[in-house]
């Protein structure tokens, strides 16, 4: 669901702009995300959990910079091949490590720091297209967008397990459900406040293809949906181990939006930064 919703978004994004794109995740997500947890208090009459500052403080952070994550994202998309783009962004674990290192001190293992190399060099692989020179390289603003996407997805993925964790005493399905609510709410409300501010025509522009949004909205709540529900029962790392299951997923997305397949420079790079992520989360599990 995650791979089919960024694909929509990119499409929506090439035609009203990365703003206009990335709105359609969250404004048009709410509603899908209201009716799972409505359905979900029907069915199983658990009562509302009392929702604490801590957990408050956290949604809010993961809410914000998953906001400026996903402009990333499509931004970069709309410079490179969607399956390209989206190889940038999975070195989403490799950067989260990096902050660890920087902001708190948690030094890599030996064969994490083996890792960041393998997916540096994949990268490098991935910037390349057929036909391109080494000097092409000097084009470096695509692959620093696409890493920096993958960061705040990382920072996000950390703040959203955090928010869950700290709401006490109801079931994992109640407390995934009620932080997708409201992460989603909070999303929805910045962007509105956003547009109202400053220029509306993105959001009018993208309610002229409501088709693409309404499908980005209900594939990205129930993406997200899943991605929450993962996040209270078990430690994140885990659950971005098991997501490299899109890798081969993308390949043929990419394959049908580009009109051809990965050059073999490109799934070169594309496999370096898939076993490159898998061994560094293997280093941390280790």
């Amino acid at each position: 669901m995650q791979v089919f919703r960024n694909a929509t978004q990119a499409r929506l994004s090439a035609k009203v702009g990365p703003l206009g794109g990335t709105q359609a995740r969250f404004i048009f997500g709410l509603p899908m995300a209201i009716v799972l947890f409505v359905g979900y208090l029907i069915f199983s009459g658990e009562r509302l959990p009392r929702i604490g500052p801590h957990a408050l403080g956290w949604v809010v952070a993961g809410a914000v910079v998953q906001i400026f994550g996903t402009w990333l994202m499509l931004v970069v998309m709309a410079k490179r091949d969607f399956g390209v783009a989206y190889a940038y962004i999975k070195t989403e674990p490799v950067i989260v490590a990096l902050f660890g290192l920087i902001l708190l001190g948690q030094n890599l293992p030996v064969l994490g720091w083996v890792a960041v190399m393998v997916v540096t060099c994949g990268v490098v692989m991935a910037s390349l297209k057929q036909g391109d020179s080494w000097s092409s390289l000097a084009d470096w603003k695509p692959v620093l967008t696409g890493v920096g996407s993958g960061g705040l997805f990382g920072l996000a993925t950390i703040c959203f397990s955090a928010a869950i964790h700290a709401v006490p005493q109801s079931s994992f399905l109640m407390r995934s459900l009620i932080m997708l609510v409201i992460s989603l709410a909070i999303q929805t409300v910045i962007l509105l406040a956003w547009f109202a501010s400053t220029d509306m025509s993105p959001l009018r522009n993208s309610l002229r293809e409501w088709r693409l949004c309404v499908v980005a909205g209900m594939l990205g709540g129930s993406a997200t949906a899943c991605w929450f529900i993962a996040y209270s029962q078990t430690i994140a790392a885990n659950v971005r181990t098991l997501a490299l299951i899109e890798m081969p997923v993308v390949a043929l997305v990419s394959r049908g939006m580009a009109g051809r397949w990965l050059s073999r420079r490109e799934a070169v790079g594309f496999a370096l930064i898939t076993g490159g992520v898998a061994l560094l989360l293997i280093a941390h599990g280790a």
